[in-house]
């Protein structure tokens, strides 16, 4: 795992370059501030998940040139977009733990620089993914909104159904993943077998993702994850650790957490007490238990990929699924 690790940090650190060669390209028409905002967003920390799954989707269909580096960089500048927007929508004061954006230079700046990325993706993902490319990276944008109306629903409706949670999801994290793998795939030149086995990589993958964000907000160490715990439960989201709760509780515990849901004021006061009872019903081992399924069947999905010629890509995909598994920020 230490050799995997230390290769995905080697390609991270080579798409740092590709987007501070793009950002210099653009900076003689660019703003000095909205620059500065771009420079703070995009280089305070963050693991490139993204643009790393689109790279190795490209080269597993055998497309190994180095203009995959800059359709990485499109993810990541659509990434950093929503970053900067959900920080607003949460109010959260902390990303990476630094300030986020919106803190550091104000609302408007924030909504801004997030446009400004999202446009920047698109053109880069249409220029270089066609079509078909584009098609599905607004496939995507779109359904990532639609996920975030969709939990705004459940948390107002205190939604248990672990259904309409996996929809939220797939809307909210799942799909961009999924659409890395699928557009690199795309731009490799991947049969249709392929394109489809790695998106439903993507899929398993991203659901996964945002199953270990659910489990860190709820005990993650801020020190490590940037951010305080809590914060899901305090805005009233009804994440899977605490559906799984309800659904297996006694009629008393469900009374109590239905109770505090009701009032933000008694979310802020009563998180200690939340977690216990998550703990006391297994909430939290269930649904890392999801997690470990879904990374179990995304890996699964790559063993069309044979060969030596693409061992290397496909170790690469299978660690990152298992570094997703177990970090911790």
């Amino acid at each position: 795992m230490d050799a995997v690790l230390g290769g995905l940090r080697a390609e991270a650190r080579t798409i740092d370059q590709y987007m501070q060669e793009d950002l210099a390209r653009l900076e003689p028409a660019m703003d000095a501030r909205l620059l500065e905002v771009l420079n703070y967003g995009l280089f305070n920390g963050g693991k490139r998940v993204r643009p790393l799954l689109a790279m190795f989707a490209s080269r597993l269909c055998g497309n190994t040139d180095r203009e995959v580096y800059k359709l990485g960089c499109a993810f990541e500048y659509l990434h950093a977009a929503t970053l900067f927007h959900d920080d607003i929508i949460d109010n959260s004061e902390t990303r990476r733990g630094k300030q986020s954006v919106f803190k550091k230079f104000g609302i408007t700046a924030a909504i801004l620089a997030g446009d400004f990325l999202h446009a920047l993706a698109m053109a880069t993902v249409g220029e270089l993914a066609g079509v078909e490319g584009l098609r599905i990276f607004c496939n995507a944008t779109t359904g990532m909104v639609d996920g975030e109306f969709m939990q705004l629903r459940n948390a107002e409706r205190h939604n248990l159904s672990e259904l309409d949670y996996n929809d939220a999801i797939m809307g909210k994290t799942g799909l961009l993943i999924a659409a890395a793998c699928e557009i690199g795939a795309v731009y490799g030149r991947g049969s249709a077998q392929q394109v489809a086995a790695l998106r439903e990589y993507g899929v398993s993958l991203g659901c996964a993702f945002q199953i270990v964000d659910d489990l860190l907000d709820y005990l993650g160490d801020p020190v490590k994850t940037g951010k305080t715990t809590g914060n899901d439960l305090v805005e009233g989201k009804i994440t899977l650790p605490l559906i799984l709760t309800m659904n297996a509780a006694r009629e008393g515990d469900k009374a109590r957490l239905l109770s505090i849901l009701a009032d933000k004021s008694e979310r802020i006061a009563h998180f200690p007490e939340v977690c216990a009872l998550v703990a006391k019903y297994d909430g939290f081992a269930a649904a890392r238990k999801r997690a470990e399924t879904a990374v179990a069947n995304a890996v699964r999905s790559l063993t069309l990929f044979t060969g030596q010629d693409v061992l290397h890509e496909r170790t690469l995909l299978e660690g990152l699924a298992g570094y997703v598994l177990a970090r911790e920020k």
